[in-house]
């Protein structure tokens, strides 16, 4: 099942450390089958509030993105970022194929007090 990197990145300070962030962290999540699927695009916001960037990440499953995130090449980067962008940053599984949201609506009113 498909897995996400996604992050919310509220505070960004330009800095030539997130260059070079921004030119490894590919060579990072490639042996762990990532790509990214949002990087560096404006946002539309729609609804509530969601100031700064978005970046997402996909992987072929959790597994995938919880050993990018654990690895020692992105470990090793990691702090290029965290030193100049504060934002939250969440690896979350995806549906399987064939999910059908009725269900999760039958589970959700049959937990409901009568």
């Amino acid at each position: 099942m498909t897995a996400y990197a996604i992050a919310h990145l509220r505070e960004i300070t330009p800095h030539a450390e997130i260059a070079e962030y921004i030119e490894r962290i590919t060579a990072t999540f490639e042996p762990y089958g990532g790509r990214f699927l949002v990087h560096g695009r404006e946002h539309e916001t729609v609804e509530g509030g969601w100031a700064g960037a978005v970046v997402m990440i996909g992987f072929p499953g959790i597994d995938e993105a919880r050993q990018w995130w654990d690895s020692p090449a992105y470990q090793e980067i990691a702090p290029l970022r965290s030193r100049h962008i504060k934002g939250d940053i969440i690896l979350v599984e995806g549906v399987d194929e064939g999910y059908d949201p009725a269900t999760t609506a039958k589970a959700l009113r049959d937990s409901l007090p009568s």
